[in-house]
């Protein structure tokens, strides 16, 4: 079948493809899901180079990284390309509108895994993540409470975070950024924020980076999501989880009672409807990392 979407036709083929076992959506449920969030997820990967997460039979299936855009996609399918350490380089998807992200529906695309720059400085990130990983015995009100206390070091900053759920039993926190640093200036001020939220949480908290050097009950503040070339699913991005979990943009306020297992490609559309793209502002609240590489600075003198 063939979806017409904003003036472009995009082919659904195997549409009735069941993608997500647990209640059996499609893969065209998959599509309209996306169509349901379309403001939300552009917004999201905006001119961003984009790693797909394919599952050609599913989610139950085996699952494909792909950075490169094949050849034969439609002429109006905007591209951005990176180049590796290895020599190599790849043109990545980079969303401009909704119909590219079902045409990446249509190549059994589930998961989008956007980069923290955009094409025009890709070397230098606009976006700073927080990502709050548990570890396997990590109670939920431990990850609740390591976020909160993320938000207080934030606020301190000057600076606004926007929380979305993991898609599993994480969280992230995404900081707009002025791009004027490199990938590894980012790192290495994610990483003061992280030792700071440690500090202020030691029993909940780490920022140990080996992980069989973990304690099994701790979040790690996951500094290293700031380095080049490492993606995170982005908001609205569903999951390659039968159960079609999503990552979804939550309120500071919900922090505590928001469940992974309720924020669903069947539940998530009628919550866009009602509450709109909880990130709308984000392109507004730029942050700059100056404060941070301070204390970056100020950790490594004092470790001499």
């Amino acid at each position: 079948m063939e979806l017409e979407i904003d003036g472009r036709g995009v082919r659904i083929s195997s549409p009735d493809r069941v993608y997500f076992s647990v209640r059996g959506e499609t893969k065209l449920d998959l599509a309209r899901y996306y169509l349901s969030v379309g403001e939300g997820i552009v917004r999201a990967l905006r001119e961003r180079p984009c790693m797909l997460h394919r599952f050609p039979d599913g989610v139950d299936g085996n699952k494909v990284h792909q950075k490169r855009v094949p050849s034969g996609a439609p002429e109006w399918l905007q591209t951005v390309r990176v180049d590796f350490p290895s020599g190599r380089h790849a043109d990545e998807l980079c969303v401009t509108e909704v119909a590219s992200v079902i045409w990446a529906v249509q190549m059994a695309t589930v998961e989008f895994h956007p980069w923290n720059s955009r094409r025009g400085a890709v070397e230098r990130p606009d976006e700073w993540r927080i990502d709050l990983d548990p570890m396997p015995r990590c109670k939920p009100e431990s990850v609740r409470h390591v976020a909160h206390v993320a938000r207080e070091v934030l606020a301190e900053l000057g600076a606004t975070g926007w929380p979305k759920t993991s898609g599993g039993s994480g969280l992230h926190v995404y900081v707009r950024i002025e791009p004027r640093w490199s990938f590894g200036e980012v790192r290495r001020a994610a990483l003061a924020f992280a030792r700071e939220v440690e500090r202020r949480v030691p029993q909940h908290a780490t920022t140990t980076w080996w992980r069989k050097d973990r304690e099994p009950d701790k979040v790690f503040v996951d500094y290293n999501q700031n380095a080049r070339d490492h993606t995170i699913a982005s908001a609205y991005s569903v999951r390659g989880v039968p159960e079609g979990t999503v990552s979804t943009p939550v309120r500071w306020d919900e922090i505590d009672d928001v469940r992974p297992e309720d924020c669903t490609i069947a539940t998530v559309p009628a919550r866009f409807a009602a509450l709109g793209d909880l990130h709308r502002g984000i392109d507004e609240a730029v942050f700059s990392l100056e404060p941070l590489l301070a204390w970056a600075q100020r950790e490594e003198l004092d470790a001499e």
